[in-house]
This record gives structure tokens, sequence and C-alpha cells, in this order.
């Protein structure tokens, strides 16, 4: 049933309007520009806009949309929502806010109303109080803010689910500048129908997405055990990230006067995502490097990692940012030292995390991967490539894209400074490899991709 949200054949734009600037313009352009299913703006002020013959009424449309979406003042959508379900509509995207986020007893009352036309005309809804869908792959694009305010990201396998219009916005902006990749975002605002469950349902089966976001205000009433056992199945398929706020009795507060969320108690949100196998990120920033974390990298089979680096003094910090994580960096073994003295200058040092000092080149990290890399009794590795050392021109680049698909481990970077450190992050990561800014964040994304390979291995007793 959802996907005619996502793959309408056909869309009515009730609210479409020829004026500047606003809602019912900006979105009926966002159709035209990319959607390639029939068009119907319904407006009883005109006959044409913008190329497009114009309905006065539901009524008069020439058949039945797959989808429709209302964007026209709170007070008339009982009424649009009223002739969609004469005309036999079952999907719909109410734009519109002025419901039951205002606390008044008239925005109560009307978001009533629609939810009992809505289940006598059995139409699912998505909002009210919303800015509805983008879909990367169909062209449908309810986000009603033009281009030059918000980039549209590249096609791409990362969805995301949000009650907040401004936050899915800004993180669509935010993957735009990163050309991450975006499958499907979904806004749902005041959720009287739609939710976060089924939507979650819904991208589990969708082959065009490999990694979910949710953004959580709070879950509704007698629907916490049901989140938690679809959120169980789901993140058996393929991750699932949240980013719960409304954690503080404030923020609970703040989030029921924006989306009328039931934010509820942080402590059981916690144990619920644990038990559900649901990865928590406390942070904007955790969020994106665990989804570019999980988008490049394979899963690790445990938690033994090793440090190859050229900056002593970033490799300290990177053992214990590991090891806070819960990680294990292990002495290099007897044999793996033999080796590494034999290749490398006396002055390097080869215990875990190895140090190839910063007189250091391409050549020598690669003799050293090719040493570690291989080796049955390392998860991963963390190189540490400083690009101001004189001796790294590229070469290493090169080696880490290919190590990367021939050994099928997590090969992750930290690379750290301006112009050259850019310049390299840039090339790796639009191969594959992963990099980061700070040990800190490295070993925090290090430790989504653990605990997720962990989730999916379905090892019991985990902890977390």
């Amino acid at each position: 049933m959802l996907d005619s949200f996502f793959n309408p054949r056909s869309v009515a734009i009730v609210g479409a309007t020829p004026k500047e600037g606003k809602v019912g313009r900006i979105i009926l352009e966002n159709f035209i520009k990319k959607y390639k299913g029939r068009i119907y703006p319904v407006n009883p002020g005109y006959n044409e806009i913008m190329g497009l013959k114009c309905y006065r009424s539901v009524s008069e449309l020439p058949e039945t949309p797959d989808l429709a979406i209302i964007v026209v003042p709170a007070p008339s959508v009982p009424e649009v929502l009223r002739e969609l379900g004469e005309k036999g509509c079952k999907a719909v995207i109410i734009i519109s806010g002025g419901f039951k986020e205002t606390g008044t007893p008239e925005g109560e009352r009307l978001e009533h109303e629609i939810k009992e036309l809505a289940v006598k005309y059995g139409i699912r809804i998505i909002g009210p109080n919303c800015i509805g869908i983008f879909d990367n792959w169909s062209g449908v694009d309810t986000f009603f803010l033009p281009e030059e305010k918000m980039k549209r990201p590249p096609k791409g396998y990362v969805a995301f689910i949000s009650q907040s219009g401004a936050f899915a916005s800004a993180l669509m902006d935010w993957m735009a500048y990163n050309n991450i990749g975006v499958s499907r975002a979904i806004s749902y605002g005041n959720k009287i129908d739609v939710d976060d469950i089924d939507l979650l349902e819904y991208l589990a089966g969708d082959d065009k997405t490999r990694v979910i976001l949710v953004y959580l205000e709070g879950l509704k009433n007698a629907r916490g055990r049901i989140f938690i056992e679809t959120a169980r199945r789901v993140s058996r398929v393929k991750p699932v990230l949240v980013f719960k706020a409304g954690k503080t009795s404030r923020g609970s507060l703040a989030a029921a006067s924006h989306t009328a969320a039931l934010a509820g108690n942080y402590s059981l949100y916690r144990s619920a995502f644990k038990q559900a196998g649901v990865i928590e990120v406390e942070s904007f920033d955790e969020m994106m490097d665990a989804v570019r974390i999980l988008l490049d990298q394979p899963l690790m089979n445990g938690n033994r990692v090793y440090v190859v680096t050229d900056a002593g003094g970033v490799g300290v910090m990177l053992t214990d940012a590991l090891t806070v994580q819960g990680f294990e960096l292990p002495r290099t073994p007897p044999d793996l030292k033999e080796e590494l003295r034999k290749i490398l200058p006396p002055h390097c040092i080869v215990e875990n995390p190895i140090d190839l000092t910063g007189d250091t080149d391409d050549e020598r990290y690669i003799k050293v991967l090719e040493k570690v890399l291989p080796r049955s009794d390392v998860d991963a590795v963390v190189v540490v490539a400083l690009p101001q050392v004189p001796g790294i021109k590229g070469g290493l680049a090169d080696y880490l894209i290919e190590a990367k698909n021939k050994y099928m481990k997590p090969v992750i970077v930290i690379s750290i400074g301006g112009e050259e450190a850019i310049k390299l992050a840039r090339k790796l990561q639009e191969n594959g490899v992963t990099v980061f800014e700070s040990p800190e964040r490295a070993a925090k994304a290090l430790k989504v991709l653990y605990t997720y390979s962990r989730i999916k291995s379905n090892i019991q007793g985990y902890q977390g």
C-alpha cells in the first residue's frame, strides 16, 4: 500500500499555484523537473499553471490519482480529503500545518476530523504538518525548499525517516554537499497514520536502501512494542541508526510542542533500541560518520585492530580512543615483528601501533600493510596518513583503494590538515575508503561497524 507514496503513476497537487515563493508552486516545480508520471494541479483560481491544465476541484480530475498532495490552509483540508475519498484516492500527503501541534482546541478538532475521514475512506496519510517525501529514484519531491536553498543529494542508498522537516532538509543539504547518495527521505510530522514503524517495514524491503536513518522525537501511544519488534526484524536485514531527540524533560516538552510527539522516558527508549538491535547515535557528526562507514566498509569478524601511522602522537591518541570504545589493540606477535624488522629502518616502531615515522613514504606504508592486512588475527586496520609528510605522494591512496576490496576487511584512514588532507580524503572517499579527521570520530564510527557486525551475525549476549 505504501508504494503509492513512492512510485505513483499520477499525482494531484491540491493547492498548486503559479505564485512565486509559495509552497504549492515549489512542489509543482519539483514534480515538473523530475517526475515522469502524470501531474494534475488543482486550484479553483486557475485554468492553467506552468503549462499544465489546472482543475477546479478533485472531482473534475480525469482519473483517480495514485497520490495526492494537500497544500491548502488547515480549515480547508477536511473538505479536500473528503473529495479525495469520494474519488477513490488511497495515498495522501498533507503538507499543511495548523493541527494538534498548535496546542489549540481547533487544531485538535481538525486533526481528529481528518483521522475519521481517513478511516472512513481507507486513505493512508503522511502528515499533517510535514514536508513529506523526497524520492531520488521516482522523482517524487514534496520538500518545498527550492534547490538554491536546499541542494538535492545524488541518487544513492541511504534512506532517512524524520519527524522534523527542518532536520530532514538540513541533512539532505549536508549529504548533497558531501556527495553522499540518498534513496528516499520522509518527514512525517504529526504522523496521524503512517509512522516510523510503517516506514521501517517499507524500507526493509526496498532494494534501493542499504542504510536507514531515523530522527525520532517520540512514538505514538501503544506503538512502542511494535516498534521494537519491527526494528529487530529490519536490523537483521540492514542497519538502522536512530538519533533520539527529546532526551531530557525539557527536551520532551519541546518535542511535544513541535510535532505533538509523546517523547516519553529516555531510559526506556535507550533500552528498547538495544533490545531491537538499533544503533543509537548521539550527534549529527556521529550519524554521518556511521552512515559513511556502514556504506563503505565490509563487516568485522572480531574486535582486533591494528594501527599503522606516520605520526606517533596521533597513534597514541588513536590507541586511547579505540580502547575507550572497547577494541583490542593486540601486541604485535613475534612472527610479524620479525617480518616488519626485515623491511623497516631500525628507527621505526614495530609494536602496535606501528609507527613508520615522519620520514616514511608510500612504499613503506604499502610494504607494512601487505604484511598486516592478510593476517587472520587482524580484524580492521586504521591508517594514520598525515599528508604533510613529504614521502606521501599518491601511491598509498591507490594502494588503499585496491587493498580494501582485495582483503575484504575494514580499512579506514585518519587524515588531519588543510588542502592536502582534504585532497587525499576526497580521493579515498570517492573510492569507498572511509576517512576521518580525528581519532575519536574514527573510533566511534568503527564501534558502530563492529556493533552492527555483531547484530548481523546474531551473536548472543552482546551488551553493546
